[in-house]
């Protein structure tokens, strides 16, 4: 079997992944579609902290008990719909005959932030960030649990990162993605882009 690697990218409410293979050196995209972590209607798994930041706080002014159960019942939620949706796109290429042996998950440099409601309580025009946090912690934990090779990587750093691995410059990447793009399907924009870049990256390092 083929070995795969994976590269997600998070936003509201889940994540772009795309996976590819190897074919002489060369990469092919292989899967590239959307990942949930959240569910329509469902605020507690789409939005935790937003919907935490709208309920009563406590007598100091932070977070209330009734906010940090939602929050971490939202987590939860979040965290079961990654996994559920990670072990789909892994049995789609199984059952199309490849092997995903990493996953590469793209983050940023917020990782300092550790108790995220407390950050977002304290600072409600970060809740944003919270949210996007929270996503990014769910894939996580779906990678950890279908037990997958884990890379991360930072978003910002990406590409100056895929010319040393690679041993490709910047140019003949873009190239690349753009050859990839016509094979993918729609959308393929920075999204996808960045989450190719990632998988790329993994599989390469995977496999050398």
């Amino acid at each position: 079997m083929r070995q795969v690697g994976l590269g997600l990218r998070a936003r509201k409410g889940g994540a772009v992944v795309v996976g590819l293979d190897l074919e002489d050196g060369r990469p092919r995209v292989l899967i590239s579609t959307l990942l949930a972590t959240g569910a329509d209607g469902d605020r507690l798994s789409l939005e935790p902290y937003r919907l935490a930041a709208e309920m009563a706080r406590d007598r100091s002014g932070a977070a209330s008990v009734a906010a940090a159960a939602a929050v971490a019942e939202g987590r939860r939620r979040q965290n079961e719909l990654a996994v559920a949706g990670l072990q789909r796109v892994l049995q789609q290429l199984d059952e199309a005959g490849f092997n995903p042996v990493v996953a590469a998950l793209l983050v940023n440099r917020a990782g300092w932030v550790t108790d995220l409601l407390a950050y977002s309580s304290a600072w409600p025009e970060h809740v944003p960030v919270a949210e996007g946090l929270a996503v990014r912690a769910a894939l996580r934990f779906a990678i950890q649990e279908c037990r997958l090779e884990t890379a991360e990587l930072d978003e910002k750093s990406v590409f100056d990162r895929a010319e040393n691995v690679l041993g490709l410059s910047s140019t003949q990447i873009d190239a690349r993605l753009k050859d990839l793009g016509s094979t993918a399907g729609t959308p393929w924009r920075k999204e996808q882009k960045l989450a190719c870049v990632a998988a790329w990256i993994a599989i390469t390092a995977s496999t050398s």
